[in-house]
């Protein structure tokens, strides 16, 4: 009977053993499978916000094409905008160089003691002032320029109207008022304010060469004068 009760007691203490192991090894196959399955969610969730990522963000070498478009039309409105203001610009430059080629015409025939060219030049000059597009300057500038056309325009009508001295009379202030217009619109050529002593108590021209060529007297005395400045 001991040796029963033994062998009982020491199968019994193996079977608690056995059952120790299993309830060990099930608890650590349970943590694994829970482990696991927190993993793969974990793997699952960032797989998901690495696929919304991707979808908002565009493919490379593909662009918006709502931004392209509104880029575009911005880059059209500034070419447009700069279309505008070199148009203004040239504008204004060939009215102001008009308007000197004009003066210098006339310039070279009082010097040539040509009243019929003179004449030709004065009422050519008339026309171009009359053109002259102001729109580009500023408001002040726009008023001083338009006086200076309304005097200058009557001149120049003058001039083409009269004999050769009074076209030289009517050209000192013809004078005065272009150099008040270069003052304003400026010059892309290098100009000469040259300047007679004795011509009704001094009296100044426009030149574009630095040699003296008196348009007030002319032949009779072509190199009296001097340069007074030099206009860039």
């Amino acid at each position: 009977m001991n040796f029963s009760k033994k062998n009982h007691e020491h199968r019994n203490n193996n079977k608690n053993v056995v059952s120790k192991k299993l309830r060990v090894t099930i608890t650590i196959m349970t943590m694994a499978f829970i482990s696991l399955t927190a993993m793969s969610c974990r793997d699952t969730k960032k797989e998901e916000v690495d696929d919304s990522m991707h979808s908002e963000m565009p493919e490379e070498g593909h662009h918006d094409d709502s931004m392209m478009d509104h880029d575009s039309s911005m880059i059209d409105h500034d070419n447009m905008d700069t279309s505008d203001n070199m148009m203004d610009s040239n504008a204004q430059n060939s009215d102001a160089k008009q308007v000197l080629a004009d003066y210098m015409t006339l310039k070279d025939a009082l010097v040539a003691d040509n009243k019929d060219e003179a004449a030709k030049a004065g009422k050519k000059l008339e026309s171009t002032l009359n053109g002259f597009n102001v729109s580009s300057y500023t408001a002040e500038q726009q008023k001083e320029l338009k006086d200076i056309i309304v005097d200058a325009k009557e001149h120049a009508e003058h001039i083409s109207k009269n004999e050769m001295k009074h076209q030289r009379e009517h050209f000192k202030t013809l004078s005065k008022d272009i150099m008040d217009m270069v003052a304003i619109t400026g010059t892309e050529t290098t100009l000469y304010q040259q300047f007679c002593p004795m011509y009704d108590g001094g009296s100044a021209w426009l030149s574009m060469s630095k040699e003296i060529k008196n348009p007030y007297y002319g032949s009779k005395m072509l190199n009296c004068g001097k340069v007074q400045k030099e206009i860039n």
